[in-house]
């Protein structure tokens, strides 16, 4: 049983709840974070001394990282189909995942934070536009890219890298301010949206 903690409220939680799903992995999960129990505690910080979520604990094992944790669990839990074995297509499937988590996710946040979760230390709207104007340029990448493959991120089938970046996906759709129209992108959702997980973990009342 994979123990998860951290709040649903967080992306990066989320990427483990719906990997879970994808893996059938009973798990349970403890809110941790802002609103819930504090990071700050000395019982978080022996897991985690970056004080962030998720931390999975894996009987004895413990991981903080969401990247390293879905991988980790694809790796260890029969999820060769999400995270090939074959350099060039892991690869591939790393490329996109390291994509979301830096360049993708630096281009939102703050946009996100002033928009969504009206942060007070996010309300320049300057720097809002700024935001704006650099997540539609990744966003147009993504397009370009699902227009390429006809279907996910790393090629013609799902993978882990679909899981970060659909959940990214999620929050442009849910984030509110004018948008182009990429149609790769709005088909890509809705294809990932058929998932179970995507289902759970990656819909517009999840931000």
């Amino acid at each position: 049983m994979i123990e998860i903690l951290g709040k649903t409220a967080s992306i990066n939680v989320r990427k483990v709840l719906w990997t879970c799903t994808e893996l059938n992995l009973p798990f349970t999960r403890e809110d941790w974070g802002s609103g819930f129990r504090s990071t700050q505690t000395p019982e978080f910080l022996a897991l985690n001394p970056n004080a962030l979520v998720p931390v999975i604990k894996d009987g004895d094992f413990v991981l903080w990282e969401s990247n390293s944790i879905i991988r980790y669990l694809a790796g260890r839990y029969g999820g060769e189909p999400l995270y090939p074995a074959d350099p060039l297509a892991r690869a591939r499937v790393d490329q996109w995942m390291d994509w979301q988590a830096t360049d993708l996710n630096r281009s939102w946040s703050y946009a996100f934070l002033g928009l969504v979760r009206q942060s007070a230390a996010h309300q320049d709207a300057q720097e809002i536009e700024r935001s704006i104007g650099q997540w539609t340029h990744h966003m147009r990448i993504l397009d370009a890219r699902l227009q390429e493959t006809g279907a996910f991120v790393a090629g013609a089938s799902f993978s882990l890298a679909d899981i970060p970046v659909g959940l990214s996906v999620n929050r442009w759709l849910g984030t509110p301010f004018e948008k182009p129209e990429l149609a790769a992108v709005n088909a890509y959702f809705e294809r990932l949206s058929e998932r179970p997980g995507a289902a759970a973990y990656a819909n517009n009342s999840l931000t």
